[in-house]
């Protein structure tokens, strides 16, 4: 199970996103928009297997998860496992944000998968979990189609799809 402080998109990118999830179900790729059914287009800034949104919210009080970011989507990517993603422009604004979040997490006790750790992290945008390797080129070739995306941060919560968790913050 993983639980994830998730990034909300703007409603133009999060359709523009759904219809990529679309295009690549439709080719026989699964996306995040068929595991669970319960995923939204987001940008993870944490994650964990457990992360107790209420001590999750007590370490954030006061500090603006959602505030205004702009995320350059300009790159495709791939991690180990066949994990299909966008990749996001790094700016001094987003590192800002993430450093400071991490900083007050882990103040507040709220543990975190290392690779999510400020100097470790690859901001990115999930696509698929499990791409079939036959179809890795395929797939690439249509998230190229989208890009470059530009989204709006415009909400933010914890997330446990496979607990029914979703805590906005």
């Amino acid at each position: 199970m993983v639980a994830a402080l998730e990034l909300y998109l703007d409603v133009d990118a999060t359709r523009r996103l759904r219809t990529l999830w679309r295009a690549l179900e439709a080719e026989g790729i699964p996306t995040l928009g068929s595991l669970h059914q319960k995923h939204r287009p987001h940008v993870s800034l944490a994650a964990a297997h457990r992360i107790d949104p209420a001590a999750a919210a007590e370490a954030l009080s006061g500090f603006p998860v959602a505030r205004p970011l702009t995320l350059s989507m300009d790159f495709v990517g791939q991690f180990v496992g066949r994990v299909l993603w966008l990749g996001i422009t790094v700016t001094e604004d987003l590192l800002t944000h993430h450093r400071e979040l991490h900083d007050r997490l882990s103040a507040g006790g709220v543990e975190v998968w290392d690779h999510y750790r400020p100097g470790r992290w690859v901001p990115h945008c999930t696509v698929s979990l499990r791409v079939p390797n036959p179809m890795m080129a395929p797939a690439i070739r249509r998230c190229l189609e989208i890009l470059p995306l530009t989204a709006e941060v415009t909400g933010a919560a914890i997330a446990d799809h496979a607990n029914d968790i979703s805590h906005p913050l």
